[in-house]
């Protein structure tokens, strides 16, 4: 599966650069001036990895980076830091904050392409063979796909990430606010009635393969995945 990368940089010529290598190297780049851009982005489809300036307009880089951290949805998504700022206390400032790796501007695309692949090495060990089952679902978090009874289920980002939060969170009601902490972050501005939204889409996708009743409504609380008759 094509790594989708999110460029989190103010300055065109360098998100340009940067999206033109990681083309090259067979990854997608998703360019975000800001981290309101960013954030809208996120809500959209999760990154494999965020590139992220350190100075941006409006909010800065770092504490950007301290607010993706903090975040259930976005906590384990690795994070480099791009920056002009070389001083070692500034990388440790930088690290502290929990991000895996720090590119002191200017930089080779040759050296980021490198980074990127070695922090995603280390954030993601043996990622391609972990699977979880949940009656005829199979999720398979490598691949980024599901599947009933052998067969591919059709999904959109979001539904893909509402059924990989039931699938690990089985047998619990959940109200539509949680869910939207849950799968889209606290930060993501969306009306609750999205969530019926993508509900009855992530039913319609499992209808075909007779599993759309796992996804079952409990009312005045939410919902709930069971594979329990």
């Amino acid at each position: 599966m094509t790594q989708r990368i999110l460029i989190v940089e103010d300055e065109r010529a360098i998100r340009d650069m940067i999206s033109f290598a990681l083309r090259r190297a067979s990854m997608e780049p998703v360019p975000c001036e800001d981290a309101l851009a960013a954030q809208h982005a996120i809500g959209e489809a999760l990154p494999d990895l965020i590139l992220l300036d350190w100075m941006l307009p409006g909010m800065s880089g770092l504490e950007y980076a301290r607010r993706l951290k903090r975040e259930e949805l976005t906590k384990e998504i690795p994070v480099i830091m791009l920056t002009a700022r070389g001083e070692e206390d500034d990388r440790v400032i930088g690290l502290d904050t929990g991000v895996d790796d720090y590119v002191v501007k200017p930089f080779s695309t040759r050296e980021l392409i490198a980074r990127i692949k070695a922090v995603m090495r280390r954030a993601n060990p043996g990622a391609d063979g972990q699977v979880v089952k949940q009656g005829d679902l199979v999720l398979d978090t490598g691949a980024h796909r599901a599947f009933a009874k052998g067969d591919t289920v059709t999904l959109g980002p979001t539904e893909y990430r509402l059924l990989s939060f039931f699938m690990t969170h089985p047998e619990r009601v959940y109200s539509r606010g949680q869910l939207l902490d849950q799968v889209w972050g606290s930060n993501v501005y969306v009306e609750e009635r999205t969530v019926d939204v993508h509900i009855r889409r992530l039913r319609k996708s499992l209808e075909p393969h007779s599993a759309a009743h796992y996804v079952q409504t409990v009312r005045g609380a939410g919902y709930r995945f069971s594979t329990l008759d």
